[in-house]
């Protein structure tokens, strides 16, 4: 079973951080839309990246205290039909790479005009992993806080909601930690 395996990391933006990652080596770029179904737990998600588009379905359950996360792909056409049933939708720019054993995905959530209203950092980690590396340095001085594991405030679901997301940054920002 595909377990999840996370940690996330909310960042300030200082408006140059997504040029500065779209130029770092061994980056890939995604534009993503995303939609949470009628049904807990499904999600459905167009990726365009690099002229291409592809469309992904994903189940996350947990079970005995992990997430189990299965995805595969669907047609345009199923999207869609799913889409039509769809709760919470965002939009986001990905920043994505690989640094063995870690996968880092680095995350502008956009309003409508493509304004970026929360970012936040997410390292996928071997199974088993329970401490988080370090962020990689060029994220390192945007770091405002390391956000608990499992914590519903910073799931995309919850981050859909412009207003959470910025109440949630003024919280981080004014306390100078996460609480």
């Amino acid at each position: 079973m595909p377990i999840e395996n996370e940690r996330k990391f909310v960042l300030k933006d200082d408006g140059d951080l997504e040029a500065r990652l779209a130029t770092r080596a061994g980056v890939t770029r995604s534009y993503l839309r995303q939609a949470y179904l009628d049904v807990s737990g499904m999600r459905i998600r167009s990726v365009q990246e690099g002229g291409a588009m592809r469309y992904v379905f994903t189940y996350k359950r947990p079970v005995d205290g992990q997430i189990v996360e299965i995805e595969t792909e669907i047609s345009a056409v199923d999207f869609e039909r799913l889409w039509s049933q769809r709760r919470e939708t965002l939009q986001k720019l990905r920043y994505s790479w690989t640094d063995a054993p870690f996968h880092w995905d680095v995350d502008f959530f956009k309003t409508d005009g493509d304004s970026t209203y929360f970012v936040q950092a997410e390292v996928e980690m071997p199974e088993g992993q329970v401490e988080p590396p370090p962020l990689p340095p060029d994220l390192a001085d945007h770091l405002l806080g390391i956000a608990p594991a499992g914590d519903p405030r910073f799931a995309s679901k919850r981050l859909a909601s412009q207003a959470h997301a910025e109440q949630l940054l003024a919280d981080i920002t004014s306390k100078g930690r996460i609480e």
